[in-house]
Order: structure tokens, then C-alpha cells, then sequence
């Protein structure tokens, strides 16, 4: 290794010798791998959901029967089939079916409205749709303005264990005043009957994986529509290879994975789903994140690795049942999607006694390119150093070159997890990928040593008086008074300051704090001008379906108010 690289990629000096720089290794399709861990593991528990286990041939073998049924359907490679599921077994087996199909996934929220449905089926031309029976009513609706074809409709109690399967649509009805009731047609098919009769003959095809797409990750749209990533597999084989090379202390097919993180996500569907696959973990599926849930599936199947997001964790840490529950077994954790702060991560250590590191990714790198180490050397209030085969710089917003160590600019990054681009949007695509370096939109810099922080979002950046102030350092001083559980923080129009800093608060159960002790107490280790101005309490904050605070709907809100004043 030359000095030269060292100097262009400090962070390589920092890695432990466990985990190497670069990743020698045959990139196959994204769903070979399910094939050869049924083949080395055909007995071994792939899946657990609800009181069912899963072994990982049962999963081969349905997908198998799944990709044969899109074929016979019509499906070509390079079709788009959406899944609309939470985490269940029909969204794994549906996802590597689609694949072995040679069709493209289009993982799509559950959650979504009946527009943004119907947005990201006419973007994507998506030709079938598999669904939980509870949207079903949302996809008859949307159906006669997309290209969908057919449509075919599952239920959790499809994959429970009896007499759950029995019950559950008792206890469906009883939690939603809902029973679904799904007729078959031409058009319309039960999943359960097409595990009946589809064939399990294996598909030959051929594939490109650095060309081939695998996915169409829609973004969560802060700006206008959401755009789709194109993610090849290539793009999410080496994302996945890597995760496992940081996991280095895991060994294959000896660990258990919790699956909270929603598989349409691209974090939970690297980070659990693809990771399981290919390592031969047992995945304790999760279909909805319940704070209790998670702490009983720990318990009881001595859960060992649990990727999440900071509200998650803060979610279980402030859990009045905490005590009863020995969560010992959790030996690592990567936590992503927003940042992690220093107080949570040290209190959820103490309370497993497992490691706890964060990590930062966007959909576009499928998804992760940083990391601290679980198991090695770690810097508080970092995002870490980049993932094996991956590069990161920070430049200038102003020249585009690269900065000194520690001055603040755009972070870019380029590795093989980078997307091909954003679908059917050209320019789009340009003015975020140039030369191979994906452009982040996020502020931060890199220390001496190759440690990167992230100091905030370009767009969420706060100016005033014409002092630019970072939300996340603020927030971070505000998770270490002990009364805060949740803090968020934004920009509001000031006419005097031209913009001032709004925190928005929600505290733990049981706590009292004013305004004004925050106050004081921000100024003990804040710049006059980073102090928040203005402050509002509230029970819960938005957040998105992975529990990221949703910081745009709070902007918009305010934006609304003084529409209205």
C-alpha cells in the first residue's frame, strides 16, 4: 500500500486488519445468493414471524414458485413488479421471486396515500403489484390509471402458524374495523393459492450485474416527486458484501437478526434482509415497529444483531418495561437514517452491553458508505470512515475542489454501491452524479485521521445574521439535558435576523423543563447565535415509517402558521 493512497484516503490507516481495503469477489446476481444458501443450509431457519420459522429451502422453494407465476403471467426481465408489504415472509420470498423472474423490485410503502400510490406506479410502469389485503381497497382504486396488469393480494395470516391463522381476523378487525374480503379473477390472484400450484422449476437466465437493475427505490421526495434509484445488482450485492466484511466478528449462519427496519427501505432491505440471505442468519421479522414487540423477540430468540434508527433505540431505552426484559444478547447494532446521539448510544451500550455505532448512507449508495467500527477504534459524533472500496471527499460548495481537514464542505463518495442514476430523469441523474462521485447535499468534513462528521443537510443549513448554524449541533446539546427525550431543530423567517433557530421538543415521561432552563442551559455550550430562540413542546414529532423525524413537515407547518397569522 503506497503512501500516496494513505495520503488520498487516510481512513484506510484506521481500519483493523480484519477488514480489507478492497473486496475481491465474483459479483453474481443479487438472487444467486438465496440459491446457494439453500443449498448449504436448506434446513436452517430463514425466517421467524409471528410463531412460525421458515427454513431457508421453504424460501428458495416459494420464490422459485413465485418467479415461475410472474412468468406465466408474462413477465419479462427488466419488468417492474412492485411489493407493497411490511416485513413478512411474502416480502422476501416475493422479492428474490421477482428477481429470479428477471424483473425489476419496486418496494413500496404500505403507508402510502392513494396519490403517492398511484405516482410511483405510473413512474415506475410497474406491470404487477404484490399487496397486503389491507391496501388492497388503495390499489383497485389507483389500478385503472397505472400499467398494472394484475394484482396479487396476501394476508398476514397467510404465514401464521395455526390457530393464529385463525384468529388473526378477529383480531384484524378488532385493531383496524376492517375484514378484507379478496375475490380471485383474471386479473386478481390469492399468493396462498399461487404456493399451491406454481411450479418449482429452476430459471435459466442470463445476467449483467453491473447493467441488470435489481431495484427502483423511490426517494422520500423532499423536494417535489419522489425520484426512483436505480439500484443494479451490483450495486446491492457489494453494499451487502461489504456490511458483512464490517460485521467480521459474525460468524456465517450463527447469528439472529432482528427486522424492524422496513424491508422498503433500502437500509432495512441491506442491512437485515440481503444480509440474512447471504450470511445464513435467522431474521426474527417484525411487521410493525412496537417498542414491546421488539423486547420480547430479543428475549426470547437471544437476538444478536439489531440494525436500526435512533428513535428506535431511544424508543426501547425509555420503555417502562425495559427492566423486565434481558436484552444481554445483542451484540451489535448500526444505527442509520439519522443521526445517533452520543447520550442514546452510550445508554443502550450499558443496557446490552453490545456495541452500538453509526453509520451514514443515502438511497442512491444502496445505501451505506460510512461507518464507525463496532469492534475497533471509534470517534463520537462521527458517521465513521468509509466502507471497504469506497472513496469520500469533502469539496468546496463554491469551487467543487476539495477542502483542508476539518473545513466544512459537500461530502461526495463513489464506490460500486453507487446508483446508475435516477429513473428516466437525465437531468436529475447529472446533477447529482459526476465523474462517479455521487454529490450528497450534506455538509460536513473529514479530520486528519480519515473521520468524517456530518454537520448537516446543505438545504437544512440555518442562517442567522449571517451565521450559518448547524441543526445537528444544536440538537445534540439539547439530547444531553436528561429531561429531553426527542429534539429536532429548524429555521424560521426571522425580519430581523433573516432566519432564527426553533427547537421542537418532546420529553420524557414524567419530566418537567421550561423554556427558559433550556435556555439556560444551551448557553453553557452554544454560541450566542446557535442558541434556539423559540421553543415548542409536543407529545410526539413526525416521523417516518423507520422513526426519522420528519424535520420538512415541521418547516411546513411553521410555514403554514404565518401564512394563516
Amino acid at each position: 500500500m503506497t503512501s500516496e493512497l494513505f495520503q488520498e484516503r487516510p481512513w484506510l490507516k484506521q481500519y483493523p486488519q480484519e477488514i480489507p481495503y478492497t473486496i475481491e469477489q465474483e459479483c453474481k446476481p443479487l438472487q444467486w445468493y438465496l440459491k446457494d444458501t439453500a443449498a448449504q443450509l436448506p434446513n436452517k431457519i430463514a425466517i421467524h414471524f409471528l410463531g412460525k420459522d421458515i427454513t431457508f429451502q421453504e424460501v428458495y422453494s416459494q420464490a422459485l414458485q413465485f418467479a415461475n407465476y410472474l412468468r406465466s403471467l408474462g413477465i419479462e426481465k427488466g419488468d417492474r413488479v412492485a411489493i407493497m408489504l411490511p416485513n413478512c415472509p411474502q416480502g422476501v420470498i416475493g422479492y428474490y421471486g421477482t428477481l429470479l423472474a428477471g424483473a425489476i423490485v419496486v418496494q413500496t410503502n404500505p403507508l402510502y396515500t392513494e396519490r403517492e400510490l398511484q405516482y410511483q406506479l405510473q413512474d415506475s410502469g410497474a406491470k404487477i403489484i404484490l399487496c397486503l389485503d389491507l391496501v388492497y381497497p388503495k390499489v383497485t382504486t389507483v389500478k385503472s390509471s397505472t400499467n398494472l396488469q394484475h394484482v396479487i393480494v396476501t394476508s398476514i395470516k397467510d404465514f401464521l402458524p395455526f390457530p393464529k391463522n385463525l384468529l388473526y381476523p378477529f383480531v384484524q378487525k378488532k385493531q383496524t374495523k376492517m375484514i378484507i374480503k379478496v375475490q380471485e379473477t383474471e386479473d386478481i390472484r390469492l399468493f396462498k393459492n399461487i404456493l399451491k400450484t406454481a411450479s418449482k422449476e429452476e430459471l435459466e437466465m442470463s445476467f449483467d450485474p453491473k447493467e441488470d437493475l435489481a431495484l427502483l427505490q423511490y426517494t422520500g421526495g423532499t423536494t417535489g416527486f419522489p425520484k426512483g434509484v436505480m439500484l443494479t445488482h451490483e450495486n446491492l450485492v457489494s453494499n451487502t458484501v461489504m456490511g458483512i466484511h464490517w460485521l467480521y466478528n459474525c460468524e456465517k449462519g450463527g447469528e439472529v437478526l432482528l427486522g424492524v427496519l422496513p424491508f422498503f427501505h433500502v437500509y432495512g432491505m441491506t442491512t437485515v434482509m440481503n444480509i440474512s440471505i447471504m450470511q445464513g442468519y435467522k431474521m426474527v421479522l417484525i411487521p410493525k415497529f412496537d417498542v414491546l414487540e421488539m423486547l420480547k423477540a430479543i428475549k426470547k430468540h437471544h437476538v444478536t444483531l439489531f440494525p436500526g434508527a435512533p428513535t428506535m433505540y431511544i424508543g426501547l431505552l425509555n420503555h417502562p418495561a425495559l427492566e423486565k426484559y434481558d436484552i444481554s444478547s445483542v451484540r451489535a447494532c448500526l444505527s442509520g437514517s439519522a443521526p445517533l446521539p452520543v447520550e442514546v448510544q452510550e445508554q443502550f451500550e450499558k443496557a446490552t452491553g453490545g456495541k452500538l455505532v453509526e453509520g451514514y448512507g443515502l438511497t442512491e449508495s444502496s445505501p451505506v458508505t460510512h461507518s464507525n467500527f463496532l469492534w475497533s477504534r471509534r470517534v463520537a459524533g462521527s458517521i465513521g470512515v468509509p466502507w471497504p472500496d469506497t472513496v469520500a471527499r469533502v469539496v468546496s460548495l463554491e469551487t467543487g475542489e476539495p477542502v483542508e481537514h476539518k473545513e466544512i464542505g459537500e461530502i461526495i463518495v463513489k464506490g460500486p454501491q453507487v446508483m446508475k442514476g435516477y429513473w428516466n430523469k437525465p437531468e436529475e441523474t447529472a446533477a447529482v452524479l459526476k465523474d462517479g462521485w455521487l454529490y450528497t447535499g450534506d455538509m460536513g468534513y473529514m479530520d486528519e485521521e480519515g473521520f468524517f462528521y456530518i454537520v448537516d443537510r446543505k438545504k437544512d443549513m440555518i442562517v442567522a445574521s449571517g451565521f450559518n448554524v448547524y441543526p445537528r449541533e444544536v440538537e445534540e446539546v439539547l439530547y444531553e439535558n436528561e429531561n429531553v427525550q426527542e429534539a429536532v431543530v429548524v429555521g424560521v423567517p426571522d425580519p430581523y435576523r433573516g432566519e432564527t433557530v426553533k427547537a421542537y421538543i418532546v420529553l420524557k415521561e414524567g419530566a418537567e423543563c421550561t423554556e427558559e432552563e433550556l435556555n439556560q442551559f444551551t448557553r453553557k455550550y452554544l454560541a450566542a447565535y446557535k442558541v434556539p430562540r423559540v421553543y415548542e413542546f409536543r407529545k410526539e414529532l413526525p416521523k417516518t415509517t423507520i422513526g426519522k423525524i420528519l424535520r420538512r413537515v415541521l418547516v411546513e407547518e411553521e410555514m403554514q402558521k404565518r401564512k394563516n397569522a
